[in-house]
């Protein structure tokens, strides 16, 4: 079971570090990570392993959005499923 995580907002240091460290936290496994910084937007897109998270999915994807709030940017996870059919052609 894997969920795909995004982030949008202004770049400021400890970005990836901080989402990274909710992930640790509750035990789902990032997979695969790309990230840009233009000029000083910052977008990122993670793929995460959730086959072993020790929160229920609604209490991480909580946790995101929270952290989004208090870095003032935007965050939302989703399980892959969902992402894939809200992205088909």
């Amino acid at each position: 079971m894997r969920a795909v995580l995004t982030v949008i907002g202004k770049d400021t240091v400890g970005i990836l570090a901080k989402v990274s460290a909710v992930f640790a936290k509750d035990n789902a496994n990032i997979i695969e990570v790309t990230q840009s910084v233009l000029q000083d937007l910052f977008a990122m897109i993670m793929l995460v392993d959730i086959q072993n998270l020790s929160v229920p999915f609604a209490e991480l994807s909580d946790e995101m959005t929270a952290l989004g709030e208090n870095l003032n940017l935007s965050i939302h996870v989703m399980h892959e499923d969902i992402f894939n059919s809200m992205h088909r052609i």
